[in-house]
């Protein structure tokens, strides 16, 4: 088992990449070369497992941490953190740690701030237009001022914060579903405890997901809560896929409950080609891409992580394993 101590006791501190889905290497690699006191390699090309103090990771494979068993630190290249605390091989004493990323933030909170004037506007009205060189100006008909219009927010994290923020930049009244309680600021209102996310997205006319997932929140956007929201609201999903029952989803849709969809996270990604979502004239896809984190600063993250444990310190960023954040 890898002690702080331990990480602390080599010049060059020596890690490994782990991935399923994601050639990391590629990605990272570049950056990790520049920078001194790391040095990371391939699976296949580590010297000696018992030398791996450390793992550079997203959606690695069930069995990806059985041959390392000094890490103690999993260092994970974005905020989402469940493809790692759900593997069944990661290490137990293992400290795992995300990226808290305020560019990332704020690329997150431009994405979600264009699919609220999307469904506000309803946008899709002018591409059918286009496409059919027809002057319709049917949206001057049915726009209401954004001061009428309710934008909800499940997650006040980095980026559900972040995204309010930039959302009642724009005069929409925003409302928000947190853990604990906190301070009412300006348009944002917030609220916290048992039954917040269902009392959000009762009041909903856009509502956008950016919750953690955990055992709590797996399949919380449900046939249940859309017929909570007022009917032909919009939902803008930025979660993680296993928030949502699509097969609800569709049937909301169909009916109307839900008068469109934005989704950036999937169930299984990629989206299978035969997948209804990709042909639903109500719902836009996006391949998870949402909000990135530049290699330099998940490098930064993973050289900060490490400093603070050989400083005999916890990591600022490390995730509460009993929470999944």
């Amino acid at each position: 088992m890898t002690s702080r101590a331990q990480l602390a006791q080599h010049d060059v501190v020596e890690g490994v990449y782990l991935s399923a889905s994601l050639d990391l290497p590629d990605i990272f690699g570049p950056e990790t070369e520049t920078r001194d006191g790391i040095r990371l390699y391939r699976p296949e090309d580590v010297p000696d497992p018992a030398r791996i103090r450390f793992a550079l990771a997203w959606n690695p494979a069930e069995d990806a941490f059985d041959a390392y068993p000094n890490i103690g630190l999993v260092q994970v290249i974005a905020a989402g953190v469940d493809g790692v605390l759900s593997n069944r091989s990661l290490p137990k004493h293992a400290v795992v740690a995300r990226v808290h990323d305020k560019e990332q933030a704020a690329i997150m909170a431009g994405f979600a701030a264009w699919h609220v004037v999307w469904h506000h506007r309803q946008m899709g009205n002018y591409i059918a237009a286009q496409q059919a060189s027809r002057w319709d100006r049917q949206t001057v008909k049915i726009l209401r001022p954004p001061s009428a219009v309710t934008v909800g927010i499940l997650g006040y994290g980095l980026m559900g914060q972040a995204i309010a923020q930039t959302v009642a930049s724009m005069e929409f009244p925003v409302l928000v579903a947190a853990r604990s309680p906190r301070q009412d600021e300006g348009r944002i209102s917030c609220i916290s405890g048992p039954g917040s996310v269902e009392a959000v997205a009762a009041r909903a006319d856009i509502l956008i997901n950016i919750l953690p997932l955990t055992d709590a929140t797996q399949g919380i956007l449900d046939a249940g809560l859309f017929a909570r929201m007022p009917k032909g609201a919009a939902l803008i999903q930025l979660g993680r896929g296993n928030h949502l029952v699509e097969e609800d989803l569709l049937a909301a849709l169909t009916s109307g409950q839900i008068g469109g969809a934005s989704l950036d996270v999937f169930r299984q990604e990629p989206l299978p080609a035969d997948h209804p979502f990709w042909s639903h004239p109500m719902v836009f896809i996006t391949p998870h891409e949402a909000s990135i984190t530049s290699a330099p600063a998940v490098i930064d993250a993973l050289e900060h992580s490490l400093e603070q444990i050989q400083a005999g310190q916890h990591p600022s960023t490390a995730v509460d394993r009993k929470t999944g954040y």
